[in-house]
């Protein structure tokens, strides 16, 4: 079961960027938009079966703010 942390305080249309955080607590899944610029994912060196989103600093700060 994911529950939301945080999301993009700018969003206007409810499908933006979020961090949702996990049952266990032990990890978290982040909604945000695929890097598709070939140069940033060659940077990244992703294996198989990964990829990589980006997410406004907001999203992630709003969370860290919340349990500092």
């Amino acid at each position: 079961m994911l529950r939301k942390l945080s999301g993009d305080p700018d969003c206007k249309n409810g499908t933006c960027p979020i961090l949702w955080g996990t049952e266990d607590t032990q990890n978290h899944a982040v909604q945000g938009y695929v890097i598709t610029d070939p140069e940033r994912l060659s940077q990244l060196d992703l294996p198989e079966g990964e990829t990589a989103v980006m997410v406004p600093s907001a999203v992630l700060e709003e969370d860290f703010r919340a349990h500092c």
